[in-house]
């Protein structure tokens, strides 16, 4: 009989708050993800706020739970291999997975003000 290891990944509660990593991975981490654009909004899906979770053990192997501005996203399943495809060749990653997570719900409070002044919010 085998033991199935569960890996306890950080609950996500919104937007991904930088400098809670401690890792030094985590600024070129959240640079590769600016070059990710949602097709239908022009801004990162990092200053949307889709990037929940940003998890990076000590041997380079980076968890993402992210999630989209809606469960209709014509692109749902492309954009986790563009994030996966954006931060893998950042030095120093080894592996990067990428989740879907709807819980909590995108709302537009969870850009950053850069994005909402980009979109003429204010």
């Amino acid at each position: 009989m085998t033991a199935t290891t569960t890996i306890e990944r950080p609950v996500a509660t919104g937007p991904f708050v930088e400098g809670t990593t401690g890792s030094a991975l985590e600024e070129p981490v959240i640079e590769a993800l600016r070059t990710v654009f949602d097709p239908e909004i022009p801004v990162s899906i990092y200053d949307l706020g889709l990037i929940y979770v940003i998890d990076i053990d000590p041997s380079g192997n980076i968890y993402i739970g992210m999630t989209l501005t809606a469960p209709g996203c014509p692109v749902a399943g492309e954009i986790p291999i563009w994030v996966k495809d954006a931060v893998q060749p950042v030095d120093g990653v080894n592996t990067v997975e990428v989740e879907i997570l709807w819980d909590p719900p995108w709302t537009p409070d969870h850009m950053s003000e850069a994005a909402k002044l980009d979109l003429g919010m204010f």
